[in-house]
């Protein structure tokens, strides 16, 4: 199995598990002296088995992300690369987002506001970080349909 099918069923799992745990919840009581449309410890019993899944397939995309060469480092590094570009690309295009100042002002009384920083070079930044981002997370994904899963 190659390290992007792991994800997937690792995601589908996850989907599952929470389905199930919705299901037992909404079983969970009935009314005195009607049935669960479903036994609520049955399907906690299937939760508790769909988990020990995840946990070894969860163990197995960890060692094959750290154990599998990517650039200068492991996968592992450029997982974590991927997660602070996404933060700080976020942060600056919410800056520039927030900067931009569009009012309609209707009186000389009214209060007026102005960008404090220069919304050009702080949407820039935030355009060069997702290139960034972009770029790392186009090898990730390259990398998770080369690289086989680990037992």
């Amino acid at each position: 199995m190659k390290l992007a099918e792991a994800l997937v069923l690792r995601s589908d799992l996850a989907k599952r598990m929470e389905q199930i745990r919705a299901r037992s919840l909404r079983n969970a009581k009935v009314q005195d002296g009607d049935s669960p449309a479903e036994d609520p410890s049955e399907l906690m019993a299937e939760h508790d088995r769909l988990a020990l899944e995840l946990e070894v397939l969860i163990g197995r995309i960890n060692r094959t992300n750290s154990s599998t060469a990517f650039g200068e480092g492991a996968l592992t590094d450029a997982l974590a690369k991927r997660d602070v570009l996404r933060q700080r690309q976020a942060a600056w295009r919410d800056l520039a987002a927030e900067a931009t100042v569009s009012q309609m002002i209707g009186t000389r009384s009214e209060v007026r506001f102005r960008s404090a920083v220069d919304v050009t070079k702080v949407q820039k930044t935030a355009d060069d970080l997702a290139q960034e981002l972009r770029k790392v997370d186009s090898g990730i994904q390259e990398a998770n349909w080369l690289t086989k899963l680990i037992d």
